[in-house]
């Protein structure tokens, strides 16, 4: 009888666990929940926004249909914001955290944008109404955490470009441009 000697596992470094890869996955997708609607609204895709509303080409506003509509305690507040630099910060930031997180740079900003533009729309939406499937937590609280988890795990290093950022030496790369 002989014996058959099984090579040792290796360890798996962090970027290869497969938590890693999953959180890399999320902030992928992250990614294109973010910059789809700047996409849309921009360009008039024919999605959210038809071709004859879209900013660029018609210059209607990404922001005055919504902004202009909301009911709630909070109405006023954000009816007055529809302007157009509300619309320049609207889609800058939406695509600005999209471009981020899909190449996996700059996530601290991002998260800190995302979470910011998500909590704005969650108070929009004021999902304290009666009426609301859960008035606490929707999709755009889970967004905003789900910003700050990837950027805090950096999951940019992994199918990203954020190890080669850090290394890049660009003044801040490593810490607040992280």
């Amino acid at each position: 009888m002989t014996s058959t000697k099984i090579a040792p596992a290796t360890p798996q470094t962090a970027s290869e666990s497969p938590t890693a890869r999953m959180l890399a996955l999320c902030r992928i997708l992250l990614g294109f929940v973010f910059l789809w609607p700047a996409l849309d609204k921009s360009f008039g895709l024919g999605y959210a926004t038809p071709a004859d509303a879209a900013w660029l080409t018609t210059g209607s506003s990404p922001t005055a249909g919504y902004l202009g509509h909301i009911e709630g305690p909070l109405g006023g507040f954000f009816g007055g914001l529809a302007n157009p630099v509300s619309d320049v910060l609207f889609i800058a930031g939406m695509a600005g955290t999209g471009i981020a997180l899909l190449l996996g740079i700059g996530l601290r900003i991002a998260a800190a944008s995302g979470a910011l533009i998500m909590t704005l729309l969650w108070l929009s939406a004021w999902t304290f109404a009666p009426g609301s499937n859960n008035p606490i937590v929707d999709t755009h609280v889970i967004y905003g955490a789900l910003a700050v988890t990837v950027a805090v795990a950096r999951a940019g290093d992994v199918w990203g470009f954020g190890r080669a950022w850090a290394a890049s030496g660009i003044p801040g790369s490593r810490t607040w441009l992280r």
